[in-house]
């Protein structure tokens, strides 16, 4: 793990609190505005953190949530911190989706990412083999139970679809399809969106 601080920063009030963190945590740290040049594209960046990359397994026997083929970092990043939030910390994700290390998964999670178990999957069925004991619940704008009546049976899997395209319709043959009612107004709601209203409602924080 490694900090780089830009040199505008120096100045800030904020400055000897972040570096009695690094200290504290034994984490080196560096002032340096080039790379700040060649990383950010944004004038109100100070600081930028490094580290490996990392394997995770998610834990069998408890609450996930499963995202098909998420494409969006920001989006994933905004979930990632709503699950964190609500007592979720084992994610499974299939395959085709977005890099959970992507910079812009990192930043939106602010700081939640480290502390979510995540796991990639080729498929729904391979994660289903590994988790027989999960009830699954795939949310689907024609599903047959509405959120707010279902009872969800724990430990449970709630299975959210692509932003753009939501889960396939085989996804009714797999537990108890849910939907997240709301106003002829709207289309559908905001991937991250919907996912935080499932998890507020399910919750028991």
């Amino acid at each position: 793990m490694h900090i780089y601080i830009h040199s505008s920063f120096v100045k800030s009030e904020v400055y000897d609190k972040l570096i009695a963190l690094c200290h504290k945590n034994h984490v080196e740290y560096s002032v340096n505005d080039k790379i700040f040049n060649i990383l950010s594209n944004k004038e109100n960046c100070f600081v930028i953190g490094k580290f490996n990359k990392y394997g995770m397994k998610i834990k069998c026997g408890i609450n996930h949530l499963v995202l098909v083929n998420p494409s969006n970092a920001g989006n994933l990043g905004t979930i990632l911190r709503s699950c964190l939030g609500f007592g979720i910390k084992n994610v499974a994700i299939v395959r085709p989706a977005v890099d959970i290390f992507d910079p812009k998964v990192i930043r939106a999670s602010m700081g939640a990412f480290f502390g979510m178990e995540i796991q990639y999957f080729d498929n729904i069925s391979d994660y289903m083999k590994l988790n027989p004991g999960n009830s699954l619940y795939p949310f689907m704008l024609n599903a047959s139970g509405s959120l707010k009546n279902v009872a969800f049976v724990e430990p449970y899997s709630l299975i959210f679809g692509n932003e753009a395209t939501g889960l396939p319709e085989a996804f009714h043959e797999i537990g108890t399809s849910v939907v997240i009612r709301h106003s002829n107004a709207i289309d559908s709601l905001n991937l991250p969106i919907a996912v935080s209203i499932a998890l507020y409602e399910i919750s028991e924080i």
